[in-house]
């Protein structure tokens, strides 16, 4: 019987599918199983995908539309979101297993030790919706997920929406170990740079700005 199915949208993660993959393996039983959904990948993540014996699903391209293409195919009663460049601690299964919460995520830390990475990710331990993006992931009760209609089909903030309503009622917990979140955007744009980018995408987003306006933004800011 399955009970615990980990959903992880990719698009161009060949890199990232072959270290995650075996690592999710090494760390579940049978009782869970590894769902992929890809959204058109044109590098070598279908060949990984299939080496590594997992279930492969495809999907329009968006990280919502994915995660709940996901769903809709899982057998388990306890959904798990994970970005692909994301490494759960090792005890991962059991702890989304035996918490007694509907749904929750992780703390996180990541790669790199820059100070302000290291000054955000503290903030990750305490249950507020901001600290509560995707990179952290998210588990959540599959009749809860599909009671809140999945995720919301917006092209960003897909997981600070969900939490929103997931924290409604109370049912959400923030376990005390910790992911490991890649850094690599920060990295490419520069650390402190991005953030602030970040901090003010926020910003805008929790005064209600639009959020395919603010994917827009986004992209034109980066690129």
């Amino acid at each position: 019987m399955i009970k615990l199915s980990i959903i992880i949208p990719v698009l161009n993660e060949e890199q990232n599918l072959q270290i995650l993959l075996p690592y999710l393996q090494k760390h579940t039983t049978t009782s869970t199983e590894i769902i992929v959904v890809d959204g058109g990948s044109s590098d070598e993540s279908i060949n990984v995908i299939k080496r590594f014996n997992t279930r492969l699903i495809t999907s329009n391209v968006g990280r919502a539309a994915q995660m709940n293409a996901g769903a809709r195919e899982a057998k388990g009663n306890r959904l798990y979101f994970l970005h692909a460049d994301c490494k759960p601690p090792y005890n991962f299964e059991t702890l989304i297993l035996s918490s007694e919460f509907q749904a929750g995520s992780f703390r996180m830390k990541f790669e790199n030790r820059h100070w302000m990475l290291t000054f955000c990710a503290w903030f990750t331990r305490f249950n507020w919706q901001i600290c509560r993006g995707g990179d952290r992931s998210l588990f959540v009760d599959k009749l809860i997920f599909e009671k809140l209609a999945g995720f919301k089909d917006i092209p960003i903030m897909e997981d600070y929406e969900i939490v929103s309503r997931l924290l409604v009622d109370g049912q959400f917990v923030v376990l005390l170990d910790s992911l490991t979140s890649s850094a690599r955007m920060y990295e490419k744009h520069g650390i402190v740079w991005l953030q602030l980018v970040y901090a003010y995408i926020h910003l805008l987003w929790f005064f209600g700005a639009n959020e395919i306006a603010l994917k827009t933004k986004l992209k034109n800011i980066l690129d």
